[in-house]
């Protein structure tokens, strides 16, 4: 057993489980009329009601107790302070200095930080005002008009995902495009309808060797090469967002078109940096700005509110709760906003990469679960897709609902219908139906009895299943920064519980390692035989039906110019 499990706070809530979870949230919300006012709490723009969980006060303080024995305020402190918390890679974590409004100095590694941030953000508010007004143009006179972000993971879908989200604030003169996948066809997809005089791509990756991103990012090149027929006009189509200097120039670009960022800016935090360099062209970095002190206060809050106030603390105590002491290892988001379509997918990343882990901060394989499956949709969406599972399904999945009290689109008349949707949904999640609801109900529809006992069991509902609804006036740029901050910090609080490293990403490395090798298997038609047999029949099977060249045109030089040579060639 280890020491987390065999602590007394852990056995304490251990014990009260088997209490609990005898209750039904009926009986709760029945025995109390000011449960809501209890269990709700205002942080800036954002309003939480929690009080749909099955919970009591006396779990709540339990919750709290673990924090505090697990000493969160004092690794929060660190965090801030920006203390070598990813030990790991012996980095601080501080993309919260990205954001911070104050003008004291931000060490890291005995240096204020705080001057490199101001120089990048004014570098960005310049060029990202040039691109915005027309006056930067391309080799050919003309104003950019589509810009293509090639990144992944975290250089992709935070940047994407924001501007998805503040697309009421989006200028519509230049069209924003993502590019990711390693799959060709999305490049192609692209680009194939874009003119190389008025495209500017930026290529995101700190150490400017990521090899999806550089796969794409050298198509690109080629591509416009093949079509511009000099390579000094790179430097007024491409820009980077890079540490590795030498090798973005190496590429082409020129050096004052390179933006900045440090290692103590974890990826899938990254977008408060020059990542969000696409953020700033799109919305304009006023906008940008806003974004952040959004973020800022939500860290304001986070690092001074008591843990019994703290709404970062409180998600992240009723995620522990559902997954280590329930066994419910998976958690569903649902916003009812189609701006923020993306969210569930950006918060599957924040949530997994940081928290699936299997060793604790002292190498030890843990015996208790970490980061859970994270997962969801578009709230109406999900209504017609997932769930009956939710309300019927054999295992609870708690939620967190989303939405907006305003619409961006209120002409339509489609709000407070959706609002009512919003609602009847955690409600209904919480109270179910008791069989002598539905005998009522199919009663009052003039049912026969026979036909009653017939449909009966099918339309019993539980209930009894949690939630958290978090609402906010309206989705702009400062309410989207506190939002992505609290949840930030609530992986942050659960990797502090269940004493992981929260900002290293090892388990990304095994596969990447592997696809690396196998990459040579393929430049030819041999049978490979050195892999599993599993392995070894599907690269044989790929390589015995192949038919398309390009699947040939690999190289054992996987270099600059190897990989310019085959681009080129599939874009002339």
């Amino acid at each position: 057993m280890s020491a987390l499990i065999d602590s007394p706070a852990w056995k304490k809530l251990s014990a009260h489980k088997e209490t609990i979870e005898k209750l039904h949230m009926r009986a709760l919300f029945a025995d109390n009329a000011e449960r809501f006012e209890d269990f709700c709490l205002q942080a800036g723009p954002l309003f939480l009601d929690y009080s749909k969980n099955l919970m009591t006060d006396e779990t709540m303080s339990l919750l709290f107790d673990l924090a505090k024995q697990e000493k969160l305020e004092h690794y929060r402190d660190a965090m801030f302070s920006g203390q070598e918390i990813n030990f790991t890679e012996h980095r601080s974590v501080l993309h919260t200095a990205l954001r911070g409004q104050s003008a004291d100095p931000i060490m890291s590694q005995g240096k204020d930080v705080k001057p490199e941030i101001d120089a990048v953000l004014k570098k960005m508010k310049n060029f990202s005002e040039q691109i915005r007004k027309g006056k930067w143009l391309g080799y050919s006179g003309k104003e950019i008009t589509d810009v293509v972000n090639i990144g992944i993971g975290g250089s992709d879908l935070g940047p994407k995902m924001v501007i998805h989200a503040l697309k009421p604030f989006v200028t519509r003169k230049i069209n924003m495009h993502f590019v990711s996948n390693l799959d060709g066809s999305q490049i192609a997809e692209t680009i194939s309808e874009l003119s190389p005089e008025t495209t500017l791509f930026i290529i995101s990756s700190k150490s400017f060797t990521t090899s999806e991103t550089m796969f794409n990012a050298v198509t690109a090149r080629g591509w416009f090469v093949s079509r511009v027929k000099n390579k000094e006009f790179i430097k007024k189509h491409f820009v980077a967002v890079s540490t590795n200097i030498e090798a973005v120039q190496k590429f082409g670009i020129d050096k004052h078109n390179i933006f900045e960022f440090w290692d103590w800016v974890g990826g899938r935090y990254s977008l408060w940096s020059a990542i969000g360099l696409s953020i700033a062209i799109a919305i304009g970095m006023g906008r940008f700005k806003e974004l952040l002190e959004g973020a800022a206060n939500m860290d304001e809050h986070f690092s001074s509110a008591p843990l019994e106030e703290n709404m970062p603390v409180i998600l992240a105590m009723m995620g522990i709760w559902h997954n280590n002491f329930f066994a419910i290892h998976t958690q569903a988001f649902m916003a009812y906003d189609h701006y923020l379509s993306l969210f569930p997918s950006y918060l599957q990343q924040l949530d997994m990469e940081s928290n699936g882990k299997h060793v604790n901060r002292d190498g030890e394989k843990v015996d208790y679960c970490t980061g859970p499956i994270i997962w969801g949709e578009q709230g109406i969406n999900g209504q017609h897709a997932f769930y009956q599972l939710l309300h019927q399904g054999t295992q609870p999945i708690p939620c967190d609902f989303l939405i907006a009290l305003d619409s961006y689109n209120p002409a339509c008349g489609h709000h407070p219908v959706l609002m009512s949707n919003f609602f009847a949904q955690s409600e209904a999640l919480m109270l179910g139906k008791t069989e002598a609801e539905a005998r009522q109900e199919m009663n009052a529809e003039g049912l026969s009895e026979d036909e009653i006992e017939l449909l009966l069991p099918h339309k019993v509902f539980e209930g009894n299943r949690s939630s958290n609804s978090i609402l906010f006036k309206e989705l702009d740029p400062h309410t989207l920064g506190a939002l992505i901050a609290l949840y930030e910090h609530k992986v942050f609080v659960q990797g502090i519980i269940w004493r992981i490293n929260s900002f290293d990403q090892w388990g990304v490395q095994l596969g990447k390692q592997l696809a690396n090798q196998i990459q040579f298997d393929l430049v030819d038609d041999k049978p490979v035989s050195k892999h599993d047999s599993s392995t070894n029949g599907l690269i044989n099977y790929y390589k015995r039906y192949r038919s398309i060249e390009g699947n040939k045109l690999l190289s054992s030089n996987n270099d600059w110019s190897s990989l310019q040579k085959i681009m080129e060639h599939e874009f002339k």
